[in-house]
This record gives structure tokens, sequence and C-alpha cells, in this order.
């Protein structure tokens, strides 16, 4: 028997398992196509950009590893890109931070124009991938010491002010140009390392800033704003001006997509948990799925406890219609294109797994206080042959089975990436 009569035959035994219990396989695997995960530039150079590349990294953001191969141009950031893509199931999104800016002209940030990504925007377009944005509020003298959109000096406020209003035309510019909606996101380091004595003071600046920031209106069908929350960093320990409170405040107040990133609470804290209280008041979710290592390491996502749970909520809450998914690490210790498809494929593999759960029979046997059956059904449902399906599905998309994957992208190590010097 060959391997793809094998993919099949494993294919319609564990279809049938499913169907046993009321579920469809076909019918899930047509909704996980349908679903775009963002996937995020900055795994591929070790968030350095093009604009400014021997800037330090500022914001409390640290890539560590020194693996070869990393992208130094756009070009090869594209070529590296395509080469996850080829490995990932489906049709999804691209992520650009600013400072990916593809140009030859001296600009800042706060002068840059849609024709500076204008390649990025006909290269998703040659590809059928949607684009995402968000504006760079690190790595840059005028955040050197730890404070943009909420920064005491009016003039460096500005600047970021501009900053931000320049990725939102830059946004809506994506979204004209590819037909479906970028997602623009505002994340700032603002905080402080230690105790301050004025927490209101920086946070009306922020809440003054973004009123500006947001005052040009879009057509929604090009542009989404989302705004980051954080609790800590490296250099804002003890106080970060864009706390989830204060975003989750102005977010509703203001009609925008709240951003939730699951390394940026504390260690025993949890994003799929406030999945579910969020969206009966938010516009929407924005979701930025990394992987914390006791704090927000940004770690290449796993198929862990907690992704899982994120999938279970989008699932089983039908959320997958507001909420917008996208990837945040950078790994620079492993082959940074397999940390894109080891991160992308399990992000899709937690949400085939919780379109395979018996939700329905679940949500009954709990209403009738029957929590025997919604622990067994839940335990035993760990066991079915998700795997099988998630092959299908891979060799329905074209891409490659399980990890024969890794073989295509040690070849691409050796003849490309390794040769970059």
């Amino acid at each position: 028997m060959s391997g793809l009569e094998r993919i099949e035959r494993n294919y319609e035994l564990a279809k049938e398992m499913y169907a046993e219990h009321g579920i469809d396989t076909d019918a899930a695997l047509e909704k996980l196509a349908s679903i775009k995960v963002s996937m995020h530039c900055w795994q591929g150079d070790d968030v350095r950009g093009f604009l400014f590349p021997e800037e330090e990294l500022g914001g409390g953001i640290a890539a560590t590893g020194n693996h070869p191969g990393a992208a130094r141009t756009p070009d090869e950031l594209r070529s590296d890109l395509e080469k996850a893509f080829s490995m990932i199931p489906g049709k999804h999104k691209l992520n650009l931070h600013a400072i990916y800016a593809d140009t030859r002209e001296n600009v800042d940030l706060d002068e840059l124009e849609p024709r500076h990504y204008q390649s990025w925007i006909d290269w998703a377009k040659e590809h059928g991938l949607g684009l995402d944005f968000n504006p760079t509020c690190f790595s840059h003298p005028k955040a050197a010491d730890g404070f943009t959109l909420s920064h005491p000096d009016k003039a460096i406020r500005e600047f970021w002010i501009r900053h931000c209003q320049a990725s939102r035309r830059i946004g809506a510019e994506f979204g004209r140009q590819l037909g479906q909606p970028c997602v623009t996101n505002v994340w700032i380091p603002d905080g402080y390392k230690d105790l301050p004595a004025d927490r209101l003071t920086p946070r009306l600046r922020l809440k003054e800033a973004l009123d500006e920031v947001f005052a040009e209106p879009f057509d929604e069908r090009h542009l989404l704003d989302a705004v980051e929350s954080k609790l800590f960093g490296i250099g804002s320990e003890a106080y970060v001006v864009g706390s989830h409170e204060f975003y989750m405040g102005y977010a509703l107040q203001k009609g925008k997509l709240i951003c939730l990133d699951s390394g940026h609470f504390h260690p025993t804290e949890t994003i799929s948990n406030k999945l579910s209280a969020l969206a009966i008041f938010a516009r929407g979710i924005l979701l930025h799925v990394s992987r914390p290592v006791r704090w927000d390491s940004d770690h290449v996502v796993t198929l862990d406890d907690e992704l899982l749970e994120i999938a279970r909520e989008l699932v089983r809450g039908d959320l997958l219609g507001k909420t917008y998914i996208g990837l945040d690490f950078f790994d620079a210790s492993i082959n940074r294109v397999a940390a894109w498809v080891i991160g992308t494929r399990n992000t899709l593999k937690a949400l085939l797994r919780a379109m395979l759960e018996p939700v329905e029979a679940l949500k009954r046997a709990e209403l009738a206080g029957d929590y025997t059956t919604r622990l067994a059904l839940t335990e035993e449902f760990k066991s079915y042959p998700f795997g099988a399906v998630w092959d299908y599905y891979c060799l329905k998309q074209n891409v490659p089975v399980r990890e024969t994957w890794l073989d295509e992208v040690k070849r691409y190590e050796r003849d490309v990436q390794r040769k970059r010097g």
C-alpha cells in the first residue's frame, strides 16, 4: 500500500469514528481552510527590520540564539516566507512591522507611506495572501527612554502619533489593494522599571495621543484597528502605561479590536479564560499566539494545553467570526523557517482538534449536571485519531504530511540560508 493510499484509508476510518458522535470531518476541514492565520514577519530576521538594521533592539525585546541564515534583505525574507508558506496548509496572511519597509530612501518612521511597501503588496497579491501591519514603537532613538505615545515631551509624543497615523494609512492601502481588511495593531513599550509616583498622567497622555492617532476615518473593509496591552516587560517591570484594563476600556469605548497576547500576562494567567468574556462586549478580538516560559519569552508555539484551550474557546463559543488570529514569537536558536512552520501548523492543529470534539454532547452533559460524562468524553477524545484527519488535510492542501517538511527545511538551510554568511 502506498503512502497516499494509507493516508486516505486512515482518514476514512477516522471519519467513521468521528461520525458516530455526529462530527463531520469533511465540514471541519472545509471550515479550517477558511481560517487565515497572520504569520509574523519578524521571526525571519530576529526583529531587526530594514529601516534601521544597526539600531539596538529596544522596548524590552530580545531575540536569543545565533542559528545561521537570518534574512538580511526584503528579498531574502520573502524567499524564507515563501518556503514556510509552502509547508503550511491553507491561505493565510503576513503580519508586517513598519521597520520592514522595502525602500532605498532615507526615511524616518513618521514619514512612511504606502509606496514604501508596494513590493510587499505586490508579493502578497501574487501569492494570494493578506497583509496585517504594526507601527514600530521601539528600537528607535526617540524611544530610547522607554516612552513613546505617552512621552512627557510633546514633540516626541507627536512624532509617535505621526508614525501611528502613517501606519494606519499604510494598513488601509494594504486592505484596499488586497481586497481584505488589514488589522493594524498598536503596541507601545511605555512604562517604568520601578514604582512610579504618578500612574494616572501617562495614561491620560496615552488616551489623548490615541484619540489623535485614530481620528482619521477609514473603511472597515480595508482597515481594522487594534490595541495591545502588556502587564510587564524588561525595563517596565513595575508599571506599564498600556495595561490590560486601560486598553480594554479604550477599545470598548472606541470600538477597536482588543489584542490579547498570550505572553503578556502574569505567569498563572491565561487568555483562553478571557475570550468569552470580552467577546460579549468587544468589537472583535485580535490574538497574538505565543508561548511564554516563565515570562513573556516568545517561544515558538507548541501544541500545549493553553493553545488547545484557546482553540476550544474559539470553536465552542463560535468566536472565529470575530477573532483575528496572529502569531508572535521569535526564536533565533533554531532554523527560522522551521519556527514559522511549527508554530503555524500547531495553531491550525489546535483549531482542528477543537472542531473534532463532541461540543454539543459536552454542552448537553454540562447543562444536565452530568459532569461525569463531560469529563469522560473530554478525556477519551484526546486519543481519537485527530492525526489521521490532519494528515489528510495536509495531503489535500498539497503540503508535506507530518514531519516530511523538515527534510525540505534542512535542504533549504543548506542550499540557501547557510550561504548568506
